[in-house]
């Protein structure tokens, strides 16, 4: 019997679309799905057209795949009526169905805003409390104790994502500690996908930056190695300084701009 295809939800995002040609050369089949169609299609992929706030939908997407990258969801801050279909009900709806169809491992995107409003000057790691800077790192937050519960009362396999700054290049000082490229977005999700030691999991998507807030160290079960390192980037980024203001939220907490939204403590 063929292998079953590995499910990537918000795979018409720009993450999805990066990953997709690597997951299908180093895996052999993958289906996408995502509420937009994610066309055009390449080798080896198949596709489902899903709402993820909708379970029947959601539940047609994760039928007959053996593992699902969780990458669906509303991906910025917004109104709690925009973050709830998506990121919190998607995401029940998500587990559920692995739950229903016997789908035991989910790699789950969630977001450093789950823990935003750690100071700077800490260093976090797996066992870091959470403290989400807005709704959208509260959506996050959820998404990483349903699959603690999922572990514990199913026998799941899940590894949450904190992912820092994903994106081609670091652009600003606060990308020099957050950043992570691309290549290693993929040997993350490889390593967690490919971990046979995996039960429940948080790790930080973080590429190997000279100054980053963040450790793996309490995570030997996933051999995620890191390639990349922002501060190639820093010279060019601080060539005019960091005028970034201490006093302000933005810079003080792990969040960044996401801290300042709606910010009255003083």
């Amino acid at each position: 019997m063929a292998e079953k295809p590995i499910l990537l939800t918000g795979a018409a995002g720009a993450l999805g679309r990066w990953l997709r040609p690597r997951l299908v050369e180093k895996y052999g089949k993958l289906r996408v799905s995502d509420k937009i169609d994610p066309a055009p299609l390449g080798k080896g992929e198949e596709s489902v057209v899903a709402d993820i706030s909708s379970f029947e939908q959601v539940s047609r997407a994760v039928a007959g795949t053996r593992a699902i990258i969780h990458f669906g969801a509303y991906s910025i801050e917004a109104k709690w009526e925009t973050i709830l279909p998506a990121n919190i009900v998607g995401t029940y709806n998500v587990y559920e169905a692995a739950r229903l169809h016997g789908v035991k491992r989910i790699i789950f995107a969630s977001s450093n805003h789950a823990i935003g409003f750690h100071e700077t000057t800490e260093k976090l790691d797996a066992d870091s409390l959470q403290k989400p800077d807005g709704y959208y790192g509260v959506s996050k937050a959820f998404g990483e104790n349903m699959g603690s519960m999922y572990v514990d009362k199913f026998g799941f396999e899940v590894a949450c994502l904190r992912i820092g700054s994903a994106l081609p290049e670091p652009k600003d000082p606060r990308h020099l500690s957050t950043w992570l490229s691309y290549p290693d977005l993929f040997r993350l999700v490889t390593a967690c996908l490919d971990s046979t030691r995996l039960r429940f999991a948080v790790l930080y998507g973080m590429s190997r930056n000279k100054r980053s807030w963040w450790d793996n160290s309490k995570v030997p079960e996933v051999d995620y190695r890191p390639e990349d390192n922002a501060e190639d980037y820093a010279a060019q980024i601080l060539s005019h300084g960091d005028n970034r203001d201490p006093k302000l939220p933005s810079t003080r907490f792990m969040g960044g701009p996401y801290c300042d939204i709606d910010y009255l403590k003083r």
